[in-house]
């Protein structure tokens, strides 16, 4: 296999990132009525961790020689608060499905680093899932 796939593997990881951290921050901003003041803050903070997540994934496609995107996957807001968690409950589901895989390529590819960079994202997002997961059932 040639390193491209794994140089468009971060960069699509890059992309997705920076479309949820987008996504959650305006959600935090846009959080309104019964109960938004406590969900609001939770978007703040994994906006934060997402953007980490971006950064994570651009430091190691530019070790391996790549050039980062600056441009996200497209944004869901708006809507009421149960809208906007079940779209990042959405968005989570989808980064794990996706990461699920970029890890077996990594492995593929022999890049432990890359993997294991994977797997920390990962756990992350499954956290991440379960609590918007948690705060749908409220």
């Amino acid at each position: 296999m040639d390193k491209e796939k794994l140089l468009e593997a971060l960069n699509k990881s890059i992309a997705r990132e920076l479309q949820v951290s987008i996504q959650y921050m305006w959600h935090h901003v846009m959080a309104v009525g019964l109960g938004s003041a406590a969900v609001s803050d939770i978007f703040k903070k994994i906006a934060v961790e997402e953007m980490k997540h971006a950064e994570k994934f651009a430091d190691r496609l530019n070790y391996l020689g790549g050039v980062p995107t600056t441009k996200p996957e497209p944004i869901a807001v708006g809507g009421n608060l149960n809208k906007m968690l079940s779209d990042d409950l959405k968005a989570e589901e989808e980064a794990i499905a996706l990461y699920k895989g970029y890890i077996k390529l990594a492995t593929e590819m022999n890049d432990t680093t890359t993997r294991r960079i994977f797997e920390e994202v990962l756990e992350a997002e499954e956290e991440h899932h379960d609590t918007f997961g948690k705060l749908l059932e409220k």
